[in-house]
């Protein structure tokens, strides 16, 4: 059996049953109980901004980008939205039609009535009328490569307030440097750091979480970077917290554009974007 200290108080056990985190003698495995130490910790980071926004707002909107089989957003649904009773929603976002099916269905069978799953991709999303047009957190967990850039953009068309990302596999900036290593390295001495593939890997994940940063704090967003757990349970570790603050964008956006150009992928300015002429809003 699952040890009680394994599963925070209020659970649903049949949640996590469905989840296939534990069995349906409730027994729970190593790997279950890593990925359920991953969520849990991530609700930690989240519990509060959602009570922060909850006690300014009233009624909350966030949107899952990358849901997959949302086990992010059932894990936030039945530990903090269950109880509001309000209109507040978790809209799960997924391109896969057939874990919106899945996912739909475990909502209704759990009676979790907050709960929405919509396939379409970001571009749709940005604009369908089947979200609201401003949306209070945005989260993606374990979005592979372009896919966190993709929440991004989402978050910030819809002026989010809190954005949460937990980065997965970002491998197109690594690309692009390897295509142009020759060129890099006859250019001086700072390609060394993405000479052998490894490090051009490893550099280009790094690099990528880097612009990230810059580019919402080139949007006025106040940024966080930690892990998410001991490396001993995912290599896959970058926390990113980007609250807005309205904070001044010109040395951030600036920052980005020097930091592209000293790689050589200035190419990549549309990945991420900033804006042309940042203006300041008024609080969400």
């Amino acid at each position: 059996m699952a040890s009680q200290h394994d599963i925070r108080p209020g659970q649903s056990i049949e949640l996590l049953k469905e989840l296939h985190i534990l069995t349906r003698d409730g027994k729970m495995n190593q790997d279950s109980r890593r990925k359920l130490k991953q969520v849990y910790h991530l609700f930690q980071f989240i519990e509060p901004l959602l009570q922060g926004l909850k006690n300014d707002r009233g009624d909350l909107v966030l949107v899952d980008h990358g849901a997959g089989k949302s086990y992010l957003g059932f894990i936030l649904y039945d530990l903090f939205f269950k109880t509001l009773n309000d209109a507040s929603l978790i809209y799960g976002i997924e391109t896969r039609e057939e874990l919106v099916q899945s996912t739909t269905a475990l909502a209704q069978r759990l009676q979790f009535p907050g709960m929405r799953f919509l396939n379409l991709s970001v571009a749709e999303s940005i604009t369908s009328d089947k979200l609201p047009e401003k949306v209070d957190m945005v989260t993606a967990l374990h979005a592979c490569n372009t896919a966190t850039d993709d929440a991004i953009r989402f978050a910030l068309h819809k002026k989010a307030q809190h954005i949460v990302l937990v980065p997965c596999c970002q491998a197109e900036v690594a690309g692009v440097l390897r295509r142009k290593k020759a060129l890099s390295l006859g250019a001086g001495a700072l390609a060394e750091l993405w000479r052998h593939p490894l490090h051009t890997r490893e550099f280009g994940s790094h690099a990528t979480n880097v612009l990230r940063c810059l580019q919402l704090q080139a949007h006025g967003y106040d940024v966080t970077v930690t892990e998410l757990v001991g490396w001993e349970h995912s290599m896959k570790n970058e926390l990113i917290i980007a609250t807005w603050k309205n904070l001044p964008r010109r040395k951030p956006a600036e920052r980005l554009q020097n930091l592209l150009a000293l790689l050589g992928i200035q190419e990549m300015q549309d990945r991420f974007f900033i804006p042309d002429a940042p203006a300041s809003r008024s609080t969400p």
